[in-house]
């Protein structure tokens, strides 16, 4: 079984750009059921389909397969929920070689930048970023899945 761990917080700034490589995201979702969601994405040039369980704390199960990207185009155009997710997603290696994976929303979700970790177990320890802010791990309105109904324009206060 496939699982995920992962946390989340808001980012301050953009000092994470210095030293992380950067790829485009498109991606939608066929289901966003509590109990799972399938996620359809383009990364760079690769297609990919994403069954996701339901998130107790900060795991959940999770198993992603690679699927043509021609393939993954015309889900997204026809099958997919709607607003698509755009993004810029960067990469940054930290000094304890921890990978961040920080989001830059485009389109309906421009404004956001979330920043996600992924762990070993849940209980792991791990130094944050100056460039970090406050945890949105357990506010499901940072779960892409959300943000096709709920989109971060729509936000009051935005946050």
């Amino acid at each position: 079984m496939g699982k995920e761990i992962e946390r989340k917080f808001l980012v301050n700034g953009d000092k994470y750009r210095e030293n992380s490589s950067k790829t485009y995201y498109k991606q939608g979702y066929l289901s966003v059921d509590k109990e799972r969601t399938v996620r359809i994405r383009i990364a760079g040039n690769r297609g990919f389909i994403t069954i996701k369980g339901k998130t107790t704390g900060c795991s959940r199960q999770e198993y992603e397969y690679e699927i043509p990207v021609t393939e993954a185009e015309e889900i997204l155009d026809n099958l997919c929920l709607k607003p698509i997710i755009e993004k810029y997603r960067y990469r940054y290696i930290d000094a304890d070689n921890i990978i961040w994976e920080i989001d830059e929303f485009m389109g309906e979700n421009a404004g956001l930048t979330v920043a996600e970790i992924e762990l070993p177990t849940e209980d792991s320890l791990f130094t944050k970023p100056d460039w970090i802010g406050q945890e949105v791990t357990d506010d499901a309105r940072f779960y892409n899945s959300n943000l096709i109904r709920n989109p971060f324009k729509r936000w009051k206060n935005n946050k």
